[in-house]
C-alpha cells in the first residue's frame, strides 16, 4: 500500500521535469539531436547502399570534425546583431538564423550526388556539420541561460531526453522513407526537426537569464569580442586542471565504444540481435539514466552526483570485458548494453549540469562552446584505426580491461577537486545568478 507521504514524494520528484525551463530544454534537444544524425549512420547507410569503400567513406568524418572548431565562431553568436531580424533578440534571431542554416544545408546534401560527385557530397557533409555545429552554439547558450541554476542537472536531462529522441527519430525516419520514396525525400523530410527549436524561441522569446552584448565598434573591441571569453574562462583559478578534466573524462567510455559493433560481429551477433539489444535496450536504458541522473542531482547535489557518474561510467566499462569473457550471450548483451547506456544517461545529466554551470553568462556561447568542443575532441581524434590496432594486439578483454584503469584519471582528477574546493569555486555565473544553486541542485 502506497502511503500519502510516499505518493507526496514521487509527485515532489516528478515535479521539476514539468517545470517551464526543463521543458524548454526538452525541446531544444529535438531539434539539436538531429542534424549530426544526417551526417552519422544514416549518410553512412546511403553512402554504402551506393556502393562506395569502406575507405572512401571514412572521409566524411570531416562533418562530425567541424563540431570541434565551433569555438572559433561562437564568440559571434554571443557578440554579433543580425541585420533585419536583430530587432527579435540575440538568442531568437541567431536561433533562426542557424535553423534556416541547417534546412539548406540538409537540403544540399539530399540532393547530392555521392556516386558521380564525390567532393561535392563531402563539402555538401560539411557544410551540415557547419550549420549543426553553429545550431548547437545557439541552443545550449539559450538552454543554460533560460534554466535557473537549481534547474541545470534536471534541464540538462530533459535536453538529452530531447536530444537522443530527436537523433534516433531523424535517423529512423530518413531511413524508412528514403526505402520507399529515395534518400532525398528523407533528407528533405528530417529538415522539420528544426521546428521545436525555433518555435519555442518565437513563443518564448529571450531566455530569463540573457544578457545583452554590448555592441563592438573598433577593431580592439572586435578582438575583444573574440578573445573575451576565454580569456575570463583561463584566468580562473585551477583553469588548466578544469580544462584537463574536460579533456580527460571520457577517454574510457570513448574507446570501449569505438570497438563495440567490431566485437558484437566477431563474437556472431547477429544484425537482428544488435538491433534489439545494442538498439533498442540501449535507447530505453539511456532514457532511465537520464531520470535517475536527474533526481540523484536534485538529492545529492552537483559534486557527489558527478562522481557517482564517473564511478560508474568506469565501472560499466568493465562490463565489455566480461561480455568478451562470456561469449555469445544475449542475456549477457543486454545487461552490458542496458548498464552502459543506463550508467551514460546519468553522467549526460551531472557532467552536462557541471559543464553548463561553469559559464559565465556574459559569454555563454563562446564558453560553452570550448567546454562542449574539448569534451569531444580526444574521442574523435582516437579514431577507430587507433582502438583497432589496439584490440589487434592485446585482444578484446585486455582491451576493455584497459579502458576500465584509462578512466580512473578522470575520476581522481575530480575526486580532488571536490575535495579541494576547486569545483566550488570553478562555477560561473550561470551556475548561481537566479534562483538556487547548481553547486547544491536544488531551489532551497
Amino acid at each position: 500500500m502506497t502511503t500519502a507521504a510516499g505518493t507526496t514524494s514521487w509527485i515532489d520528484g516528478l515535479k521539476p521535469y514539468v517545470e517551464k525551463g526543463p521543458l524548454i530544454a526538452f525541446t531544444l534537444g529535438l531539434s539539436s539531436g538531429f542534424p549530426i544524425a544526417m551526417i552519422g549512420a544514416t549518410l553512412t547507410s546511403r553512402l554504402a547502399q551506393d556502393g562506395l569503400t569502406k575507405s572512401t567513406i571514412t572521409a566524411f568524418t570531416l562533418g562530425f570534425l567541424v563540431y570541434n572548431l565551433k569555438p572559433l565562431w561562437a564568440w559571434a553568436v554571443d557578440s554579433v546583431k543580425l541585420p533585419l531580424i536583430g530587432g527579435l533578440g540575440q538568442r531568437v534571431s541567431w536561433l533562426l538564423f542557424a535553423g534556416a542554416l541547417v534546412v539548406a544545408a540538409v537540403a544540399n546534401l539530399a540532393f547530392a550526388r555521392p556516386t558521380t560527385d564525390l567532393s561535392g557530397t563531402i563539402i555538401a557533409a560539411v557544410l551540415v556539420g557547419f550549420a549543426g555545429a553553429t545550431f548547437d552554439i545557439v541552443i545550449d547558450a539559450y538552454r543554460i541561460e533560460q534554466l535557473k541554476p537549481y534547474q541545470l542537472g534536471v534541464g540538462s536531462g530533459m535536453s538529452q531526453y530531447g536530444y537522443r529522441i530527436g537523433n534516433v527519430g531523424a535517423a529512423s525516419l530518413a531511413l524508412v522513407l528514403s526505402a520507399r520514396f529515395g534518400w532525398a525525400v528523407g533528407y528533405l523530410a528530417c529538415a522539420a526537426f528544426v521546428l521545436p527549436a525555433i518555435v519555442t524561441g518565437l513563443v518564448i522569446g529571450e531566455p530569463e537569464r540573457h544578457r545583452e552584448p554590448v555592441r563592438r565598434r573598433g577593431i580592439g573591441e572586435m578582438v575583444s569580442a573574440v578573445a573575451g571569453p576565454f580569456a575570463e574562462f583561463f584566468r580562473r583559478e585551477g583553469a588548466m586542471i578544469i580544462l584537463t578534466f574536460i579533456l580527460i573524462h571520457k577517454i574510457g567510455d570513448t574507446l570501449a565504444n569505438i570497438v563495440l559493433r567490431l566485437m558484437l560481429n566477431d563474437l556472431g551477433f547477429s544484425n537482428d540481435e544488435i538491433a534489439i539489444y545494442d538498439v533498442g535496450v540501449g535507447f530505453w536504458a539511456y532514457l532511465i539514466g537520464v531520470f535517475v541522473g536527474g533526481a540523484l542531482y536534485s538529492k545529492l547535489g552537483l559534486k557527489k552526483s558527478v562522481l557517482i557518474s564517473l564511478l560508474l561510467m568506469a565501472v560499466s566499462n568493465a562490463s565489455f570485458a566480461l561480455l568478451a569473457m562470456a561469449g555469445h550471450s544475449n542475456w549477457g548483451l543486454a545487461g552490458t548494453i542496458g548498464f552502459e547506456n543506463f550508467t551514460s544517461g546519468i553522467g549526460s545529466v551531472a557532467v552536462v549540469a557541471y559543464f553548463s554551470a561553469l559559464c559565465d553568462l556574459r559569454f555563454t556561447a563562446a564558453q560553452y562552446a570550448l567546454i562542449s568542443a574539448a569534451a569531444s575532441v580526444v574521442g574523435r581524434l582516437l579514431t577507430a584505426t587507433t582502438a583497432g590496432g589496439l584490440v589487434e594486439r592485446f585482444g578484446y578483454v585486455d582491451f576493455y580491461w584497459g579502458t576500465t584503469l584509462i578512466a580512473f584519471p578522470g575520476v581522481l582528477l575530480f575526486w580532488w577537486m571536490s575535495a579541494s574546493g576547486l569545483v566550488d569555486r570553478s562555477i560561473g555565473s550561470a551556475g548561481i545568478e537566479g534562483e538556487g544553486d547548481a553547486r547544491a541542485g536544488e531551489s532551497g
